[in-house]
């Protein structure tokens, strides 16, 4: 396995054991960051191309953070949803079983 698999294997593990909202805003603030990043690229190159690079920070920082807010709110959301009603801390209901 090669060194860039294997840190990513890693990370996917140290992910997956985050409660869901920061889950799902570390994943969201990843994708809209990045989406920012290219839009700003595309706009930068387009008005002034020796200071694109700035461009994409003017726009990726701004929709990262948009991203990790949202998906934050999100993952809250979807947490309370999941959460099970009644049930004691740590104990399964005998429905699980």
């Amino acid at each position: 396995m090669t060194a860039v698999r294997r840190f990513l294997a890693e990370t996917r593990t140290d992910v997956s054991h985050l409660p869901l909202p920061l889950r799902v805003s570390i994943s969201s603030a990843l994708v809209l960051g990045a989406l920012g990043g290219l839009c700003g690229l595309i706009v930068g190159l387009i008005a002034h191309p020796p200071t694109a690079w700035f461009a994409v920070l003017e726009v990726g920082l701004p929709a990262a953070v948009v991203g990790g807010v949202g998906g934050l709110v999100v993952g809250g959301l979807l947490w309370v949803a999941r959460k099970p009603t009644g049930d004691p801390v740590g104990q399964d209901s005998p429905r699980q079983r």
